[in-house]
């Protein structure tokens, strides 16, 4: 490849976005660069599906392991992070493989996204409020401020509520206003999407759940209690974290009925993301989608093959 032009393969949980990725990197010589907010977390390997070290290949990746879970992980920090790192690696006359589906942190990067850096002053109040009075009543007050803001924020997510709410005070201008025109993406980077019909990543999501929780996800959540997980402000709500969270008892005990329910709940709250993530997706125009359904036609091109030929390369 005669170009160091980043490329980023965005999807929905689920789709297949870091085998594509790897894939990619190996192929072109490339090193990836995470873009999903949680596997920044040290110790959240299992509820994040991080990728083990022994199966990356040897390809270097960016921006995993970088914070601890006492820590608030912020999108204009990873930007800046990030930005350093790409440009590091181009100047090494590698590629960039940006992988990741947090929307926010995609856009950031692709789009230049100068969304306002946390106040913890501010954040601090809206957390004690969300204490105060639950999710559901301060979507209601984020309605009354930033009623755009409120249509496009779930009224059970808590951590968008608060920093939308954070990010009117701060700049006295609804939270919408701070967001990029999708235009020209930055350094040219080229997009590809993943994606596979809805039933199929449905019972994906299902076995991604229970493979999870078979896994050891109870027992790590334990671990990174010991490491102060509740003393954090995001780590502690991530999708499968939060859910074992609110089961176990004030000793770190979940009994069967509890566990059952933690992973039932898991598994809603992630079908519930992807849908917000496709949603966000499908309305960039500049992404070029490639179908991961293990149902294609024995014929069709793998993943990887239908990558290259949009990237305009030669099969491998």
């Amino acid at each position: 490849m005669t170009t160091t032009r980043p490329i980023a393969v965005v999807g929905a949980t689920g789709t297949g976005k870091s085998d594509l990725a790897l894939d990619l990197a190996r192929h072109l010589g490339g090193e990836v660069v995470n873009c999903d907010a949680m596997q920044q977390y040290r110790g959240m390997d299992i509820g994040t599906a991080k990728l083990p070290v022994g199966r990356r290949r040897g390809i270097p990746h960016h921006r995993l392991d970088v914070l601890e879970v006492t820590e608030t992980a912020s999108v204009a920090d990873f930007r800046i992070a990030a930005e350093r790192e790409i440009a590091e690696i181009r100047a090494r006359g590698v590629v960039p493989i940006l992988c990741g589906g947090s929307m926010m942190y995609l856009q950031a990067l692709i789009d230049g996204w100068a969304i306002p850096d946390t106040d913890p002053r501010i954040r601090a109040r809206y957390e004690r409020r969300l204490e105060e009075i639950g999710v559901a009543a301060l979507h209601e007050e984020l309605a009354r401020v930033d009623p755009e803001a409120a249509r496009t924020i779930l009224p059970t997510d808590p951590r968008r509520t608060v920093r939308a709410l954070e990010v009117v005070e701060i700049t006295g201008k609804p939270f919408s206003a701070s967001r990029p025109t999708i235009g020209e993406p930055r350094w040219g980077t080229r997009i590809l999407g993943v994606r596979c019909a809805l039933d199929e990543l449905d019972r994906r999501l299902e076995a991604r759940t229970a493979r999870m929780f078979a896994d050891g996800l109870v027992d790590e959540v334990r671990t990174l209690v010991q490491a102060g997980l509740l003393e954090g402000v995001t780590a502690r709500r991530a999708i499968g974290y939060a859910q074992v969270l609110d089961e176990m008892d004030d000793d770190l005990r979940i009994d069967e009925q509890g566990l059952r329910r933690a992973e039932e709940r898991t598994f809603i709250a992630t079908r519930r993301y992807v849908r917000r993530q496709r949603s966000w997706f499908g309305r960039d125009h500049r992404i070029r989608w490639i179908d991961t359904d293990t149902a294609r036609d024995t014929g069709a091109p793998t993943p990887l093959d239908a990558a290259l030929d949009i990237l305009g390369q030669e099969d491998p």
